[in-house]
Formats: C-alpha cells, sequence, structure tokens
C-alpha cells in the first residue's frame, strides 16, 4: 500500500469512533482530510463539528457540515487528528501544518483524542521532525536564542503566518528524551504561545495504518 492509501485507510477506520448526535473534533493535514471525506458520509448522523483550522473548516463546509466555534461547545467526545510524529507512550510532534496551536485547544476540550498516522509516523524518540514553535512576531529572535539554550537549531519557517497571526521556528536537531519536561520549558518562554509537542496531553489511542492494515494501540 502506498503511503496515501495508509492514510486513507486510518481516516475511513476512524469514523467508528464518532457518536451520532455528537458534535467531533476535527484536526487538520493530509490523513485527517481522508477522515473528513468518510465523516461526509454519516453526515446526517453529527449534529457538526469543531475544527482546529480554517483549511479543515473550508472542506467540513464543503461538505454540508456546520463547524461550530468551540467557545459554544462545553465538551467534545472525541478528537481525531493526525500527528508528525507519535511514540508508544503517545507522545507527540504535530505543527507540521502550522496549526498546531488551535490542534491543541480542541484536545484540551476532548475527552477523548485519537490519533490517526501511517507507520512512517511511529517513533521511539521525538525529534527528527523539526519541533514546530508558535511564537509571537516580536519576540521571534528572543525565543530563537531561548531555543539555542536548550540545545535546539530553530529556524524561521519563511512567509508562512498562522491562523492566529503568528509565526512558526521550526527547531531541529533536537532529541526529545523528557516531551512533556521541554514542552513545559518551550512554553514558559515569553513570547511562546505553544508548541508542536503534545505530551502533557497526549493521545488516549492510536490508529496505525501499516502494510497489515489498521492496528489499534
Amino acid at each position: 500500500m502506498t503511503q496515501d492509501e495508509l492514510k486513507k485507510a486510518v481516516g475511513q477506520a476512524a469514523v467508528k469512533y464518532v457518536k451520532p448526535d455528537t458534535i467531533v473534533g476535527v484536526g487538520t493535514g493530509s490523513t485527517v482530510n481522508h477522515f473528513i471525506d468518510a465523516l461526509a458520509e454519516m453526515k446526517d448522523q453529527i449534529i457538526g463539528a469543531v475544527s482546529s483550522s480554517e483549511q479543515s473548516t473550508e472542506k467540513l463546509k464543503s461538505y454540508g457540515i456546520e463547524v461550530f466555534d468551540l467557545n459554544s461547545v462545553d465538551q467534545l467526545d472525541v478528537y481525531i487528528d493526525g500527528a508528525d510524529e507519535i511514540t508508544p507512550h503517545m507522545a507527540m510532534i504535530k505543527g507540521g501544518g502550522a496549526a498546531l496551536t488551535r490542534e491543541k485547544i480542541v484536545a484540551a476540550v476532548a475527552k477523548e483524542f485519537i490519533c490517526i498516522a501511517d507507520s512512517s509516523k511511529r517513533v521511539d524518540v521525538l525529534g527528527n521532525f523539526p519541533l514546530p514553535v508558535e511564537v509571537i512576531p516580536m519576540a521571534r529572535s528572543y525565543v530563537a536564542r531561548e531555543i539555542v539554550k536548550l540545545g535546539g537549531d530553530p529556524v524561521y519557517r519563511q512567509g508562512v503566518v498562522t491562523d492566529n497571526g503568528n509565526v512558526i521556528l521550526d527547531v531541529h536537531n533536537m532529541k526529545i528524551l523528557d516531551p512533556k519536561a521541554m514542552e513545559e520549558k518551550i512554553n514558559a518562554i515569553v513570547g511562546v504561545v505553544t508548541n508542536g509537542l503534545f505530551a502533557c496531553r497526549g493521545a488516549d489511542k492510536l490508529l496505525l495504518g501499516t502494510s497489515n492494515g489498521v492496528e489499534t494501540y
């Protein structure tokens, strides 16, 4: 199976975790796009969705799925999203598509976070994929200097502005042995909105697309 076929398989498998008459938390990215395609097949059974990005919002609306503002929703039963890397302990790096802040907010509201990914995303140690950090624009250089002190090599993602109007620093060459501690350290830097480590609130379940089919962890 191609990587895209693996993504499609997990996207379709995630639909069974969506309960009728609920509002679904929907993430961002190529794997999630397959989930949205599958969700459209049962759109008449759900109330609607809360989306973590403008991109996903547009795709959901194109299928006639109502998208709610998170401020009008007390709780989500489930949040479905992908990952750039995920460990066996369910810690993740997310934010390759620059939607990490909204993804983290929606994940915080959800009772269950289900990660959907192809087998290439599963790793023992996080950090081979550059860690995205969303930063208030005026703090970019300061935050970069502070990240260097933590052992990372931050690179400004040129030409990218997040849905929140901020910029992204991608942190290279950092082996993240304690994801929770590193998540907290980076978030404590003044000017950081949040970073792409999802360890303090990791995934509850992983649907992994493999050559043997979809495996559940």
